[in-house]
């Protein structure tokens, strides 16, 4: 998937064919919805980091603390016997289950 990055923060980028141009959203953002548009890619990448850059102006004249896509933290629910197995697992590999997960999903993702 093609996405946009602009001071952490990532993009979708979509095509319009009933109105012939780009346009996106701001990944991870649920409730602040940043949407961009552009007729060209130079144009959509603009107006992807004005509205990222607009969003952040505004945090800071209101005192709120920006709301990144993804900060690197993520909870999970497993059940509680893959849990002990991981456990397990890290701990005889000397390393920890955070560390296993991490390995696991780079291997899969990166």
């Amino acid at each position: 998937m093609n996405k946009l990055e602009y001071k952490g923060y990532f993009g979708t980028i979509e095509f319009s064919l009933e109105d012939n141009c780009f346009f996106g959203k701001v990944i991870g953002m649920p409730h602040n919805h940043i949407g961009y548009e552009g007729n060209t890619a130079e144009e959509l990448y603009q107006d992807f980091k004005d509205g990222i850059d607009s969003y952040l102006d505004y945090c800071h004249r209101e005192g709120i603390k920006p709301r990144k896509s993804y900060n690197g933290m993520l909870n999970i629910r497993i059940p509680a016997k893959l849990h002990g197995t991981m456990a397990v697992y890290a701990e005889t590999h000397g390393t920890s289950i955070n560390a296993v997960i991490r390995e696991k999903l780079e291997r899969e993702f990166a």
